[in-house]
């Protein structure tokens, strides 16, 4: 194989991780070894290395010496940073948006979560769990895509996947997807509106709210 196909192998295994860790199924703080990863992502031993090695530099896995690798913990010290990290993203994305813009028609934006929030109210179950999350993510998304820039793109990526492992370690709670669309949505509006202060205090709220769901106070 030349070294560009080598080097096109081991982006595509690290694809592959990050979607085995984002979708549960290398959980936090399970342990791999080498030939594990191998079978489970099917890619050469080589291009794992490659990818592992990356990985633990966004500080998702930590390589074990001779063992593998333990994927991230998901203690409360980690969520909280994670979350809080997000929650900056979410308020410079916001500020850059309306530095450009005095407000903005979200109207797609608003219109799948008023959506699920109809949904939410008359009562939905975990087989809908993967519908909310999208549309959870969609607003995270979206503030980020108005950072306008790459380095702080790839920061939020990064930590998305973080998010995405600390997740998957909690029950779907099928009761906070109402109240998470709300505050979304709140959100949404004051960005529409143009009020700036009114969206740094949504998203904070947003931030406590779902800290204090997971039962993380303070």
């Amino acid at each position: 194989m030349t070294e560009a196909g080598g080097e096109a192998q081991s982006r595509r295994a690290f694809g592959a991780l990050v979607d085995a860790l984002r979708d549960g199924e290398l959980p936090s703080s399970s342990f791999h070894s080498m030939q594990q990863l191998v079978s489970v992502l099917g890619f050469p031993i080589s291009s794992i290395r490659e990818a592992v090695k990356r990985a633990e530099a966004q500080g998702l896995v930590e390589i074990l010496p001779k063992r593998g690798i333990q994927v991230m913990s998901a203690d409360l010290a980690s969520t909280r940073n994670c979350m809080d990290m997000r929650a900056t993203l979410d308020k410079e994305g916001a500020r850059r948006l309306l530095a450009r813009d005095q407000g903005r028609d979200w109207f797609d934006l608003r219109a799948v979560h008023e959506a699920l929030l109809s949904r939410a109210r008359a009562g939905i179950g975990a087989a809908e769990a993967v519908d909310a999350i999208d549309v959870d993510l969609s607003l995270h998304d979206a503030l980020a895509e108005e950072l306008d820039n790459p380095l702080l793109r790839r920061c939020y990526e990064e930590n998305r996947t973080r998010i995405a492992i600390i997740q998957n370690t909690r029950p779907f709670l099928a009761d906070r997807v109402a109240s998470a669309m709300e505050e979304h949505l709140a959100i949404i509006s004051a960005i529409e509106a143009g009020d700036e202060p009114a969206a740094m205090q949504a998203i904070d709220l947003h931030f406590v709210q779902t800290l204090r769901w997971w039962g993380i106070h303070g």
